[in-house]
């Protein structure tokens, strides 16, 4: 028996085709954060249960979707991803199998400004180990790109098969889970105690775009990949710059009325 959760906020457009691509299983969790636009309603119309967990950060966010799941297998989605039938049919397989590990790394076969990404980290782009057994994997409290631990002696497996990937719809897309991703990204390095510093905010900025697009290839992307690498370059640079700006910047609009009232 098999559990799918999702991951959802606000994905009105994406969150229908998620939930078809993983009707074979025999429960699926959508897990919501409070959505302000139809996401909750066309999930459920699909038969999901949707379950409405407050977003403190994207481990606690998956801790809590494990628990709400009921069976012993358990496959992650999120709601720009989508289970091909070859993923589906290797799933299956696997978890009649008495000789199955207990945590499988999936390959992710991303789609981007009309072409499929084949290099600049995109491919195979393994996320996080997305079929496993209950109990097996445990994330830290991360606001973003969270850490985990594997919690079996058995090696990890990795499948053979792909499922799909909509990293962003559009360039706009890009722009908005920078910024959002940047704001996590600065939170989960001042838990770290990481120190500020603006010169640190360019040097990473630099190595994220020179590793996306000459070390994993971007630039035979073409120019989808220059965007990867240049959308790396930013959310990089914004997460440091960010940390020394919640650090070191007084806030402008206090700082000008107390200045006001002083004179």
């Amino acid at each position: 028996m098999i559990s799918a959760y999702i991951i959802a906020f606000n994905e009105e457009e994406k969150i229908g085709a998620a939930v078809k691509s993983v009707k074979w299983a025999d429960e699926i969790i959508v897990v919501d954060s409070n959505s302000t636009d139809k996401t909750v309603e066309i999930a459920e119309s699909l038969g999901a249960k949707v379950v409405q967990i407050p977003f403190k950060g994207f481990g606690d966010l998956r801790n809590k979707a494990m628990q709400a799941c009921t069976y012993d297998w358990i496959f992650s989605l999120d709601s720009d991803e989508r289970c091909t039938k070859e993923a589906e049919q290797e799933i299956k397989k696997i978890v009649i199998d008495k000789d199955s590990v207990d945590a499988y790394y999936i390959p992710r076969k991303n789609f981007f400004m009309g072409k499929w990404i084949k290099h600049s980290g995109f491919y195979p782009d393994y996320r996080q180990p997305q079929l496993f057994k209950k109990g097996t994997l445990v994330f830290k409290n991360d606001p973003v790109h969270e850490r985990f631990e594997i919690k079996t002696l058995k090696p990890v497996g990795y499948f053979k098969n792909h499922i799909y990937q909509i990293p962003y719809k559009s360039l706009e897309e890009i722009l908005s889970k920078a910024n959002r991703y940047s704001s996590l990204g600065a939170d989960k390095l001042d838990q770290a105690g990481k120190k500020p510093a603006m010169y640190k905010a360019l040097l990473h900025g630099i190595w994220a775009f020179f590793d996306h697009f000459i070390m994993k290839l971007g630039f035979l992307d073409a120019w989808p990949g220059f965007i990867i690498a240049f959308s790396n370059f930013e959310g990089t640079f914004y997460k440091y710059a960010k940390l020394y700006e919640n650090k070191k910047c007084p806030n402008p609009v206090t700082h000008l009325n107390e200045k006001i009232e002083k004179n």
